[in-house]
């Protein structure tokens, strides 16, 4: 077996270029971007009108509006929670079996480009798109703020609501990982986007059941053992984090209320020394959602791994 001349990665910038540009002109791409758009800004507009009625003397106007709810529309967060994996599975379900559907694998890897070129550059441009996207959407939202609340971001605003659009960009690069692997696994681009929405569809949607019943499978009810309730909320919380949702909600919350002082289970002993309802400083939210973070950058990276190694041992034929 000949061994590889060159880097693997060579020619990585121009797939990533030639996918995000195939990416912003696709219809599937302006109808996704046109829900998440009007969704958002519906949320937003709802959430303004109801800061206009509060006494706008808190510091942190700004967060509240990503973070404010108004009957029947959830709040911009929520909505970003629910659509950002629809929009990432849309752009990666059929991102390598699509290739052999056109019949242009073959021709694609008898140039001078290697699979993990393929497979990144596919991968990055369909991130970018995404990373463009959240970005505009976000000055979108801090232009209505600005206008209609006539009050601009703080200092630290920008830094949360920057540390927020990292971590929303990382929350949908797993689900963009996932619908690649499904992508590589599955021939058919209906059955890996099926694949991608029905796992979607239970770790969003019905991870919230599973888990009370995971976490009393773990640890069964003793009624004589005082501190079974306690070791099974803190297993539902342990199970329930195998989820991206379940991360991105919980970091999310940390980084958009400063005042939330822990991401686990809160007793009156840990209120002792804590003024209730005092924010906490910028760098104190990044440490509390580190863990979170690194968590979440992990199953990118070991979904990421699996798709390659996947593709790495499929046959190539004409």
């Amino acid at each position: 077996m000949s061994r590889r001349e060159g880097s693997p990665f060579t020619g990585v910038a121009s797939i990533a270029l030639k996918e995000a540009a195939d990416h912003l002109t696709s219809a599937r791409m302006h109808l996704s971007m046109l829900l998440v758009l009007l969704t958002a800004l519906g949320s937003v507009y709802a959430a303004i009108g109801q800061l206009k009625e509060t006494v706008s003397e808190d510091p942190f106007l700004f967060l509240r509006l990503l973070t404010t709810a108004q009957e029947p529309l959830p709040s911009f967060v929520a909505f970003l929670a629910f659509l950002l994996p629809l929009v990432a599975i849309a752009l990666g379900f059929d991102a390598i079996n699509g290739e052999y559907n056109r019949r242009t694998m073959s021709r694609i890897l008898s140039q001078p480009i290697y699979r993990d070129a393929l497979l990144a550059g596919k991968y990055l441009g369909a991130l970018l798109i995404i990373g463009i996207c959240l970005v505009t959407l976000f000055l979108l939202v801090t232009g209505m703020g600005i206008l209609l609340l006539g009050l601009p971001p703080s200092g630290e605003e920008i830094l949360r609501a920057f540390a927020f659009l990292l971590i929303a960009l990382v929350y949908a690069g797993v689900w963009l990982a996932a619908a690649i692997l499904f992508s590589a696994v599955f021939r058919a681009p209906t059955t890996s986007a099926l694949a991608a929405l029905t796992l979607w569809l239970v770790l969003t949607v019905f991870w919230s059941i599973v888990t009370p019943i995971a976490a009393r499978a773990f640890v069964p009810d003793d009624p004589l053992d005082p501190e079974t309730t306690v070791r099974q909320l803190e297993a539902a919380k342990a199970i329930g984090r195998l989820s991206p949702n379940t991360l991105f909600g919980e970091m999310t919350l940390a980084i958009l209320n400063p005042a939330t002082r822990t991401l686990g289970l809160l007793f009156l002993r840990d209120l002792d020394l804590a003024v209730v309802g005092s924010p906490l400083p910028f760098g104190q939210s990044l440490v509390l959602v580190w863990p979170h973070f690194a968590s979440m950058i992990a199953a990118l990276l070991v979904v990421f791994t699996i798709a390659y190694v996947v593709f790495q041992r499929q046959e190539i034929r004409a």
